[in-house]
């Protein structure tokens, strides 16, 4: 369809399958992820359909990569306390050297979580971990702007202070308060309709206001 070339962010959960492989082959690149290989480790992080096992999707990995010529980056999400001790890595490893991707990318957690145990690792930490692991081996997380973020928790009255001092605009919001747009948005639609802001139109602009 294009001669653009096509990235697939995945799960990877059903590359078990073989059609789902067979649709994957003419792109250029996948980004799988596998943050545990210890089936307890990898229910606690990723949660997954009960009929869900690891090592279905380890073998579908490492058949994936046997049948696909374009690159695999493999993504591993590290959480404190839970795969990030030496033993969970070294079973990684094992896996890894299986499925023998192009690059190894560690990320760690950057943004207000859904449960309050998944802290990020220190860059000292992953730094370890990017060590144990080897070549290839990267830490992608944006470790700049990970303490930023991690403030946003408070994000909600970051934005009402903002709004009480004068109104603004989506983009006035962003540039106001330092953090990406889909973190702005997923803050205003709760708190308008808790009441707290409302919008308005003023030459052709949205704008938010406190209440």
């Amino acid at each position: 369809m294009t001669t653009i070339p096509v990235a697939v962010l995945t799960n990877g959960s059903l590359l078990y399958r073989r059609e789902v492989r067979d649709s994957l082959k003419k792109v250029d690149l996948v980004l799988p992820s596998l943050d545990a290989v210890a089936p307890k480790t990898f229910q606690r992080i990723n949660r997954p359909l009960k009929s869900l096992g690891i090592e279905r999707i380890v073998r579908g990995l490492m058949d994936f990569r046997k049948e696909y010529g374009g690159k695999i980056w493999l993504e591993v999400m590290l959480v404190k306390g839970i795969n990030d001790r030496r033993e969970e890595i070294e079973k990684l490893k094992r896996a890894i050297a299986k499925i023998k991707p192009d690059r190894i990318q560690l990320n760690t957690v950057a943004r207000p979580p859904c449960e309050r145990f998944a802290k990020a690792l220190s860059n000292k930490e992953l730094e370890r971990i990017e060590n144990l692991l080897g070549p290839p081996a990267e830490i992608i997380v944006d470790l700049g702007r990970r303490t930023l973020l991690s403030g946003m928790e408070d994000l909600k009255g970051r934005i009402i202070s903002l709004l009480k001092r004068r109104p603004a605009t989506v983009q006035e919001l962003i540039d106001g308060l330092g953090v990406p747009k889909e973190e702005v948005l997923k803050y205003l639609i709760p708190l308008e309709k808790e009441k707290r802001i409302k919008s308005l139109k003023f030459r052709g602009k949205k704008y938010y206001q406190a209440k």
